[in-house]
């Protein structure tokens, strides 16, 4: 499995905005990162500044939003969709989507169960809940 460092995801979306903004061939990837990074224009002052933004510290203590985690977790949740894997997690997008009428807002709805499975797991020392992921995305769909 592939484990990328911190450095190594922060690189690959500040490159990945240098080459969208200088119209160059994005990787599949690459072009989903950018759909993301686009809908995201507040994190443009930190892409287009690889230096400070690999050495930048994003403390939660501190109440700062970290844009690499944010941009990770979108990706993540398209990968999800797109196999749907955990089951389930499709239609719930579906749901989400036609119930806020955003695909962006129902991104940030599952990223919030993602981000309190990914929370439950790492506070338990357990391997991450996908059944818990998805009756918390249910019950959202429900709300």
């Amino acid at each position: 499995m592939f484990t990328p460092s911190q450095q190594d995801v922060r690189r690959f979306f500040c490159e990945t905005f240098r080459k969208f903004h200088a119209r160059e061939i994005l990787t599949p990837l690459e072009a989903i990162a950018s759909d993301w990074i686009n809908q995201h224009p507040e994190y443009d002052d930190v892409l287009q500044n690889p230096e400070t933004a690999l050495e930048a510290n994003y403390s939660i203590n501190e109440g700062n939003s970290n844009p690499f985690l944010h941009l990770s977790m979108h990706l993540s949740i398209a990968e999800q969709i797109s196999v749907d894997q955990p089951r389930g997690v499709r239609a719930a997008f579906e749901i989400l989507t036609n119930k806020f009428n955003s695909q962006h807002e129902a991104h940030h709805q599952i990223m919030e169960c993602l981000g309190e499975m990914i929370w439950n797991s790492q506070r338990s020392g357990l391997p991450p809940d996908g059944e818990a992921y998805i009756e918390a995305l249910r019950k959202r769909t429900c709300a």
